[in-house]
């Protein structure tokens, strides 16, 4: 399977925290199972890349917040982008994204989806 390309699209945010760390941890497994992993985030999805957001957001109660997964995922490789579109629906500028997260239009994600062996979402 080396070299596979994955693709996660994120759409839930803070509103559903037992939703936000099962993709980070997805997308982990899946670069060690040596794929190239790329993470799409949109709809409230793009609030867990905004700075400041992901360290406030408990799946468990007494468990890591969603930012120990998300930093997890990028030492691993993870590539993280988000959708413009999205990111204007909450009013986010390049500047409110943690640094490693590049913004993109729409139709990127689905250039993604096309080259991708399996996409999952979320």
């Amino acid at each position: 399977m080396a070299d596979d390309k994955v693709l996660i699209i994120v759409t839930s945010g803070p509103d559903t925290p037992r939703r936000c760390a099962t993709p980070f941890f997805f997308a982990s497994l899946a670069v060690a199972m040596e794929n190239e992993v790329t993470m799409f985030f949109t709809i409230d999805g793009t609030l867990l890349v905004k700075k400041g957001v992901a360290e406030t957001i408990f799946p468990k109660k007494g468990g890591e917040p969603v930012s120990y997964f998300l930093r997890e995922a990028l030492e691993h490789g993870v590539k993280m982008i988000a959708c413009t579109a999205s990111t204007d629906l909450h009013g986010l500028k390049p500047s409110d994204l943690i640094p490693e997260v590049k913004m993109v239009g729409g139709a990127t994600m689905l250039q993604l989806a096309e080259d991708a062996k399996i996409t999952l979402t979320f």
